[in-house]
């Protein structure tokens, strides 16, 4: 899981804080050492070489990254910038899936909204720059410098101080938050060292010949554990059941074992087929009546998509809402994580303008879902309102119906939603970049005159009373976080109030963890 590059970094960390003796840690070496010295010689520091921002210095030393300011030291070493003629650098290492495709599109329409060229070297099939160039002076103004493998290989990078940022297509696991700390680069899984940039989701496919259209999460979990290994066993066809995922380093397939199959209890099968990348994995799928594998969303190629289901009947596919909504349970947004020292202005103005709905245009160009928010009228959910009904018990009367028909009536749906993580009152990833993006929006002026509100929803579990609460103390929970990225105040012109049902609209069945989290959750709808 970590890779050959951690153990080599870990060993050459101890020989700098242990001051180890060179026979010890011969062969680690430190290729890009510099010492800084203060105009007095008061003070001294070695250390290996990170990054210049054309103001500031950061070194790894005995003590950990540091950052100094450049001018105010004396640098001496190989590595030592010079500040005319140094160009700001920013280093991305991780996903593919991020680094071929989406990531590029980024900076090259960061670059285009400055002014500003771009020209694109390709040293090796994993390694490209993207320099930007000044129109008036015809000289770079910034790099940005790809290294294109997996997740795993740049978390490596970031913690060996080899990269700036990591393309991740999942969350950051313990290990890595771990390593993070001990290198000094803060917690990984704190919401300021994270930017979700897209979103993805995973994709259950079967054989074009197949004629299953959907599965339960359980049998998904089941299957991918071994513990289904013939179709007939889920009322279809009397094949053997063949199971598919992409390689071990990816972090599509990490994510899937550890949500659908760990989560479960499981342990996922040794007679799982790795395949290199999608495309092949795709293929096999494709040709094999008996197969089922997992995709990214945009990458299904000539497979059968299949729709995820549970024991009360409840549908979930993976389309555009669904996944800016969160309510398919397999929504895999990407992610950038970011260290805790300075970033060059670059890499502050490029995060910036991420932000933006210039990027988020790019995004949907680039054939992936964006995070900007979408109306979702009340006639188009005339299905989780029939589900309403269906579900409504003694604990929920028709009169509590009628007011939720009566308060939501008036009012549109958004896409941004909220859920928290399991069995925490804090929010997920995809949460809390939507919180940022929603203070985003009413900074700019978006929501001036229109009226927002925040519903609160809970699962069925225990009284309906006490979920009503539940919930009502869930919306009040994200308005003060929302109030909090507003410094405390909301312009003068907007309006945020909160409103709670309950388990009044459920997503999913409450017999499955995935459908209890899909039901707790904070809607946002805006007045007409």
């Amino acid at each position: 899981m970590i890779s050959n590059k951690m153990t080599k970094f870990s060993k050459s960390l101890k020989c700098a804080v242990l001051g180890a003796a060179l026979s010890v840690c011969a062969g680690v070496g430190w290729a890009q050492d510099v010492t800084l010295r203060s105009p007095t010689g008061m003070m001294e520091l070695s250390g290996r070489f990170i990054a210049y921002d054309g103001e500031n210095i950061q070194i790894d030393s005995v003590y950990g990254p540091l950052t100094l300011r450049y001018a105010a030291v004396i640098c001496e070493g190989d590595a030592c910038p010079d500040p005319v003629t140094s160009v700001p650098e920013l280093r991305l290492s991780g996903a593919a899936r991020m680094g071929r495709v989406l990531m590029p599109a980024l900076v090259d329409g960061f670059a285009r909204s400055q002014g500003l060229q771009v020209i694109v070297d390709q040293t090796d099939p994993a390694h490209f720059i993207q320099t930007l160039i000044g129109p008036d002076i015809g000289k770079p103004v910034g790099r940005f410098k790809f290294r294109v493998t997996n997740t795993d290989e740049g978390f490596a990078d970031l913690i060996a101080h080899e990269a700036d940022m990591v393309m991740s297509v999942r969350e950051v696991q313990p290990s890595e938050v771990a390593l993070a700390i001990e290198v000094g680069l803060g917690r990984l899984d704190d919401a300021v060292q994270s930017r979700i940039v897209g979103l993805d989701a995973l994709v259950p496919v079967v054989s074009p010949r197949s004629m299953v259209t959907t599965i339960s999460f359980e049998d998904l979990s089941k299957a991918f554990a071994g513990g289904i290994d013939n179709w007939a066993a889920l009322g279809a066809v009397d094949l053997p059941v063949t199971l598919h995922l992409g390689p071990k380093a990816s972090g599509h397939a990490q994510q899937f074992v550890r949500n659908v199959v760990d989560a479960a209890g499981r342990v996922l099968s040794t007679d799982v087929v790795r395949h290199a990348d999608n495309v092949t994995l795709a293929a096999a799928v494709a040709a094999d009546a008996g197969a089922i594998g997992v995709l990214p969303f945009t990458d299904i190629g000539q497979t059968q998509p299949i729709a995820l289901r549970d024991a009360c009947g409840f549908i979930s596919a993976p389309r555009l809402t669904a996944l800016k909504t969160e309510d398919y349970p397999l929504t895999a947004p990407m992610f950038l994580y970011l260290p805790s020292r300075r970033l060059p202005p670059l890499a502050r103005e490029f995060l910036a303008w991420m932000r933006g709905p210039q990027a988020q245009l790019v995004v949907r160009r680039a054939g992936f879902v964006d995070q900007g928010a979408v109306p979702i009228p009340l006639d188009a959910q005339g299905q989780r309102f029939a589900n309403a009904i269906a579900a409504a018990g003694d604990d929920m009367p028709l009169i509590e119906l009628q007011r939720m028909v009566r308060v939501l009536g008036a009012r549109v749906r958004l896409s941004t939603s909220f859920r928290f993580e399991v069995g925490s009152t804090r929010l997920d990833a995809q949460s809390r970049s939507n919180l940022l993006s929603l203070a985003q929006a009413i900074r700019d002026g978006q929501y001036n005159a229109q009226p927002l509100m925040l519903v609160g929803f809970s699962d069925g579990r225990g009284a309906a009373a006490a979920n009503r609460n539940l919930s009502s103390a869930r919306a009040t929970s994200v308005l003060r976080e929302l109030r909090m990225l507003m410094g405390g105040a909301f312009p003068k012109a907007v309006t945020v109030e909160t409103e709670a049902f309950g388990e009044a609209l459920p997503m999913g069945c409450d017999d499955t963890e995935w459908g209890r989290q899909m039901n707790r959750r904070v809607e946002l709808w805006v007045s007409q």
